[in-house]
């Protein structure tokens, strides 16, 4: 591997230091979000102060990480203000009350499915929101939350990676012109759905039994007014929003920002006039949203782009390049990494490694690296943008998900690559 300046050296150092204390914050009490910035801003500190001359100018590079991180914060923004209002309104328990099953294992191949083909069609990140706040209704507090929560992170991965729109970087592979569209859905579904079932299967044998049935929660659930139009409105706006994109070439968050526009207008308009009513409207809503998990994100992705801003990712991959000549053992190894470092980075590395002289579109190489990049972020709690909601939505604790559900996610992510190095 090339050498690394000393400053990197530093970045490298205040980034696995971060981690480190992101892992023991149930230790430390000292929530992650605080760690995360502070991380994140001492690595750009770094880098402006010792001003790489490869990337010109540190503040040019600083506006243009943080063009991309905004988008994907204001995605998060939006998505979280959507199915906050529908938690507001009750909405979700128009499908709570037609999940009758109380069976442990059925509800967690139930709603993995429901994860894996819903974020097929949305994207994993939107699909985790949605789900973990579906089964905060069915499932009280506890481990075998946290477990079901954890297949829906694993499961909404795997189902982001075999279509354009299902994860960020399948996306970047497909406006890049390194995929196309027919061709990933048909490479990818059955290592992906592999993925899935073994994944989940691993993970059956830690839940027995039957949930309590939910009788004290009916009354609780009961739609608020409006709540049904409110539901399927704000479906309807989700599921739009990679059509918004198609038709009008603007990025996903445009699309999230223009749906939440629409749902505050309305609900603005049906409760206005109501005194009682206002924790049904939009202003309300929004203090209701996590914004520790928003910072936590924000730090994370701050952190990350420094270093690639100061072309360690890029000497990374080009150390793999030259030590490891086998495409299967570089694709895998950049999805096993992606579960320490965000596959964002990784994935444009690639793309800048790789001419499509030297990889062609819809290659071996390159489905092989959607693949790896989409489901090996699974394999930690912070590998990938899901978990971490998923991580700040329910409070999940990095060791904890490490001991029980790591390996579980490492058989499935193994079990995906014999199949579609197999095919």
């Amino acid at each position: 591997m090339e050498t690394l300046s000393v400053h990197a050296w530093w970045m490298v150092t205040v980034f696995v230091i971060g981690y480190f204390l992101i892992t023991i914050e149930s230790f430390t009490r000292i929530d992650k979000a605080t760690i995360a910035l502070l991380m994140g801003t001492v690595c750009w500190v770094i880098q402006y102060m010792t001003a790489v001359p490869e990337c010109g100018s540190s503040l040019t590079c600083l506006g243009e990480h943080i063009n991309n991180i905004s988008q994907i914060v204001f995605f998060l923004l939006g998505a979280l203000a959507i199915v906050e209002i529908i938690n507001v309104h009750q909405g979700f328990s128009l499908i709570v009350d037609n999940i009758h099953m109380r069976s442990k294992r059925k509800l967690l191949w139930i709603l993995g499915f429901i994860s894996f083909f819903l974020s097929s069609i949305l994207d994993n990140l939107t699909t985790t929101i949605v789900m973990v706040t579906l089964l905060r209704k069915l499932i009280d507090e506890g481990e075998e939350r946290l477990i079901i929560g954890a297949a829906v992170v694993i499961a909404a991965n795997a189902g982001g990676a075999w279509t354009p729109i299902g994860d960020v970087t399948t996306t970047m592979l497909w406006i890049g012109g390194q995929v196309s569209t027919l061709n990933i859905m048909r490479e990818l579904f059955l290592p992906s759905m592999a993925c899935l079932v073994v994944s989940l299967s691993a993970m059956t044998c830690m839940l027995k039994g039957d949930f309590p049935p939910r009788q004290a929660a009916i009354e609780e659930q009961r739609l608020e007014p409006n709540g049904k139009l409110v539901f399927f409105l704000a479906l309807a706006i989700l599921i739009s929003v990679p059509i918004f994109k198609v038709l009008t070439g603007l990025p996903p968050f445009m699309g999230i920002l223009f749906g939440l526009s629409i749902l505050w207008l309305v609900t603005d308009l049906l409760h206005r006039g109501y005194s009682d009513r206002s924790h049904l409207r939009m202003l309300s809503v929004l203090s209701k949203i996590d914004l520790s998990s928003l910072l936590f994100f924000l730090g994370i992705l701050l952190a990350i782009d420094a270093l690639d801003s100061a072309l360690i990712l890029e000497k990374l991959a080009n150390w793999l390049d030259t030590a490891v000549a086998n495409q299967t053992l570089i694709g895998t190894t950049i999805g096993l990494v992606s579960a320490v470092i965000d596959n964002v980075p990784l994935v444009a590395g690639a793309m800048g490694m790789y001419e499509l002289t030297q990889h062609p579109t819809d290659s071996y190489f390159w489905n092989l690296i959607a693949y790896c990049a989409g489901t090996g972020g699974s394999i930690l709690i912070i590998g990938s943008a899901a978990g971490v909601v998923f991580m700040g939505m329910e409070k999940v604790n990095f060791m904890w998900y490490l001991k029980r559900i790591s390996l579980s996610a490492l058989l499935g992510y193994f079990a995906g690559i014999l199949i579609y190095a197999s095919m």
